[in-house]
């Protein structure tokens, strides 16, 4: 299957404390253009990525963006053992000192004590990274799944627009060669005549020689070779996009052999109405050439 090379896709994860987003974008490029902007805190993501990618895509300008976020307030509540002793020991004297003076104090609840400062607090948690790095090497793959997904329906879509134009391609090039197969009898007759005209205005002039430079310039309007190249590189493109994979290079050889036979087609015309569907040749060989531009 032809794939475009323009195509979008996010994602998101996370474990916990982290989570994350993914953006991978590409457009247009002559060739493999990787851009990755991932955290380098996070040891081997950035290689992995790298390998990845390389091996799913073969041509276009690729951005992987990959942003990470730590959530501060998770993980669980801990005890200061240091300030609980703190405040047990300060409970203690100020207890002593009530019972001294004769002054009687409701017991103390467990729930009063967590609620003072610094008794309970937010447990401090070691990221484990590599836990981390092969959590998102993991998940990888099915973002790049995605991507390549849209980069499919776009290029079905390209694939189908080339075919079309395949189509007038080939209906311009069995134009053409009625259009040829009509004036031959035409232009035997202008020779013929042209011929008679030279021999009877002209002493001393080699008749054999004449009649071979006229038919040499026959030879040289002669587009049946054009129009049988054209027919075979209309069967070349469709094989190509029907075989699928990274074939650009190949159709974009056969654009270059398109726009050569419609060239030389519109040189040797010699024929309004040839001329007008060499010129027609052009203009869709051209729009074709754009389409090729966008395919992997």
């Amino acid at each position: 299957m032809i794939r475009s090379m323009t195509g979008f896709t996010s994602a998101s994860g996370a474990l916990v404390p982290h989570s994350w987003g993914w953006e991978l974008r590409s457009v247009n490029g002559k060739g493999l253009d990787l851009r990755l902007r991932v955290p380098d805190w996070v040891d081997g993501l950035e290689v992995g990525l790298r390998s990845a990618l390389g091996a799913e895509i073969a041509r276009g300008n690729v951005t992987c963006n990959l942003r990470i976020t730590r959530d501060e307030t998770a993980g669980s509540l801990a005890v200061n053992e240091a300030q609980l002793e703190t405040v047990l020991n300060a409970l203690h004297q100020i207890e002593a000192r009530a019972m001294d003076a004769g002054v009687s104090l409701a017991p103390s609840k467990a729930t009063d004590i967590v609620t003072m400062r610094g008794v309970l607090e937010q447990a401090t948690t070691v990221d484990d990274v590599e836990a981390l790095a092969a959590t998102l090497l993991a998940e990888f793959p099915a973002v790049l799944a995605d991507f390549n997904a849209m980069r499919t329906r776009e290029g079905a879509a390209l694939t189908q627009v080339m075919m079309t134009q395949l189509a007038e391609v080939e209906a311009l090039t069995a134009q053409a060669a009625a259009l040829a197969e009509a004036r031959k009898a035409e232009m035997a007759t202008t020779l013929q005549r042209n011929l008679a005209r030279v021999l009877d205005n002209s002493e001393g002039v080699d008749a054999d020689r004449l009649a071979q430079e006229l038919a040499l310039i026959a030879v040289k309007s002669d587009i049946t070779e054009e129009i049988d190249r054209l027919v075979a590189h209309v069967a070349a493109a469709r094989d190509l996009l029907g075989q699928g994979g990274a074939v650009v290079r190949k159709l974009d050889f056969l654009m270059q052999e398109f726009n050569r036979e419609a060239n030389t087609l519109c040189a040797k015309a010699q024929n309004t109405d040839l001329t007008r569907v060499g010129l027609a040749l052009k203009a869709v060989i051209d729009q074709m050439r754009e389409q090729v531009q966008n395919v992997e």
